[in-house]
């Protein structure tokens, strides 16, 4: 079965069964089943599934705990409405994570007694989350254990590792050799005075290397370590997947080939004198499993992950004309969106999915989406990470004289960028309210648009400039402002993230080039959801450049596709907030008005029109 295939109540519950027996047949009290893999990615290769296949919640963040009496999820208020419903009838509680309610290693510690032992499989641990676990445990004299897992004896079908060939980036979108990211890597290290790196995180090394691949859905990454010393860097990989040509590159490059489950044993050739650099998020514990005890670490940001996020000037060029290619789509989508529903046509949000598919197929350097469609209609559209199944799914359908609202979050990975927009329109006649809100939020995204803020200042700090419009009018989100995104790579991307919640160390500055999203947001739990989001990427401010109080930045918008002017109440807006919007529906109309005709230009010609 596939596992985005609604997975039946009674199985969930026999796999839950079986569980027990398993932690029971191995003198545990307790299982541990995280959403990770040994790379700690956000998209997961289906082998790495187990939450899911235990549980059947699709979501991508949550964890699952399971004792002989209890089995609890515990998932952030992103999915709590789409947890509950998955999670009804298969004996699994869901476990809110909000400020002062207690998570899985809270209730871990709370609940289980002296001499207990609770099991995670270390292959999917990360080396901070360990540190937590023990934090908890040692307290309560709990056992961890991490090198079994409970899951091969009762996974009978586990999916295979994924086996997709790699391929290199087009080398017309590469600024950067793989030799000269290794040198920069080399001088981080230096810095940090390692004498090893070890890299897990797979938007890194396909960063370092210049490869792409197709072991994650969305993102174009591939499974592997890697590690690297002052003279030898090692590509640790399935090497069925590695061409004659790409492994002569990376050797050019300075890499050499080992294969995949080989990093254990080149770490364990590590001594007292050596001193390895990693990133504790980002490196599970089974990693580390053979590694010598005395040998020491040095735990922080990797260094690519900095100089990833930093784009060049001819990489934001290059994602200026993704934006353009995905902004000539999304006219092309929309004009047949409209026209099809004009005519009648009774449309789902399935519809909207395979539509935007079609329609940025036809671009230059498409290769997918960059994450699942987020279509959701009234109700749905309150989901911040809903998404439509074949099992599940609303039609747009509206009575006479009613309204409605289509959130659509989507995206695309060109060779050339990566792209992440989300706009909202309306389905027969909308309400006062529907503008009112979706107003509200439009004032809260030009509020973030036009902010000047210091050169490196930690980009959590910059939340509220976004929220205040809200917070004015006793509003609030409860997901974060703005993510960075990567250039044909995650379009999720460290280390700035606009959100209030996120710690700031030093290593969030916001720094030129870096390239993030503005997404404000507003949810009403069984009515609607609005959320409008553009890319931004920091610039210098242009004049002056430096004033006694140091150098600022602002954003430069690089998402093109029109607002939908019909769903805004102008007189929430002031001459600053209108005079925004117009300049840059203007700038919209300029840069795709040669690059689409007929009842697409059509389409963009009406929607970029001044209010």
């Amino acid at each position: 079965m596939s596992t985005q295939e609604a997975i039946p109540k009674t199985e969930i519950q026999q796999r839950i069964t079986s569980l027990r027996a398993a932690i029971a047949a191995q003198d545990l009290t307790a299982i541990i089943v995280p959403s990770a893999d040994p790379h700690l990615s956000e998209y997961l290769p289906e082998y790495w599934q187990a939450r899911l296949w235990l549980s059947g919640f699709t979501g991508s963040v949550g964890t699952l705990v399971v004792t002989a009496d209890f089995a609890g999820l515990w998932t952030d208020s992103r999915y709590w409405v789409h947890a509950a419903h998955q999670l009804a009838g298969t004996g699994i509680t869901l476990e809110k994570l909000a400020p002062g309610q207690p998570n899985h290693i809270d209730w871990l510690a709370a609940h289980l007694a002296e001499g207990d032992s609770v099991a995670v499989d270390g292959n999917v641990l990360s080396i901070a989350e360990q540190d937590r676990l023990l934090d908890a445990f040692d307290a309560n004299d709990i056992t961890l254990i991490t090198e079994r897992d409970v899951l091969t004896d009762i996974w009978s079908d586990r999916p295979a590792l994924p086996s997709a060939q790699l391929y290199q980036h087009d080398e017309q979108f590469v600024a950067q050799s793989a030799t000269s990211k290794l040198a920069a890597v080399r001088a981080g290290m230096a810095d940090a005075g390692a004498t090893h790196h070890l890299l897990s995180s797979l938007d890194d090394i396909a960063w370092l290397t210049n490869l792409r691949g197709a072991d994650v859905d969305y993102n174009p990454v591939f499974l592997a370590h890697m590690l690297i010393d002052a003279d030898k860097a090692t590509l640790f990989i399935d090497n069925n997947k590695v061409s004659a040509d790409i492994e002569k590159a990376l050797k050019d490059s300075g890499i050499m080939l080992a294969d995949y489950e080989a990093v254990q044993e080149a770490l364990a050739t590590l001594t007292p004198e050596d001193l390895l650099l990693l990133d504790p998020s980002k490196v599970a514990v089974g990693t580390l499993s053979k590694m010598a005890d005395d040998v020491g670490f040095i735990e922080q940001m990797a260094p690519s992950t900095l100089l990833k996020s930093v784009k060049s000037d001819s990489d934001i060029d290059h994602v200026r004309e993704a934006m353009r290619q995905d902004g000539a789509a999304l006219s092309e989508f929309f004009a047949t969106f409209e026209q099809r529903l004009a005519a009648g046509e009774r449309l789902s949000e399935l519809d909207v999915d395979s539509m935007l598919i079609e329609a940025r197929s036809q671009q230059p350097h498409y290769v997918s989406p960059s994450f699942p469609t987020i279509a959701g209609f009234n109700e749905n559209g309150a989901l911040p990470h809903y998404r439509a199944t074949p099992e599940k799914f609303s039609y747009l359908d509206v009575n006479e004289g009613e309204g409605g609202l289509l959130l659509i979050d989507s995206g695309a990975q060109y060779q050339n960028g990566t792209t992440d927009i989300t706009r909202v329109v309306g389905i027969g006649k909308v309400s006062s309210e529907h503008k009112r809100d979706f107003t509200t939020v439009l004032k809260a995204h030009i509020a973030l648009a036009k902010a000047h803020f210091p050169d490196g200042i930690a980009s959590p700090l910059i939340d509220a400039i976004c929220r205040a419009p809200l917070w004015q009018a006793q509003m609030d989100y409860g997901h974060g402002t703005g993510h960075g995104v990567g250039y044909f790579l995650n379009v999720h991307e460290g280390p700035q993230v606009i959100a209030y919640s996120a710690s700031t160390p030093k290593e969030r500055a916001m720094k030129v080039g870096m390239i993030s999203s503005n997404e404000p947001g507003l949810y009403r739990e069984g009515k609607w959801g609005i959320r409008i989001e553009n890319l931004v990427v920091n610039m210098p401010v242009a004049s002056p450049t430096e004033t006694e109080f140091g150098k600022f930045l602002n954003f430069e918008t690089i998402t093109y596709c029109p607002i939908d002017t019909r769903l805004i109440e102008p007189a929430l807006l002031t001459q600053v907030e209108i005079d925004w919007l117009n300049d840059y529906h203007s700038q919209v109309y300029a840069e795709l008005k040669d690059r689409v005709k007929g009842t697409a230009l059509e389409w963009l010609t009406e929607r970029t029109k001044a209010i």
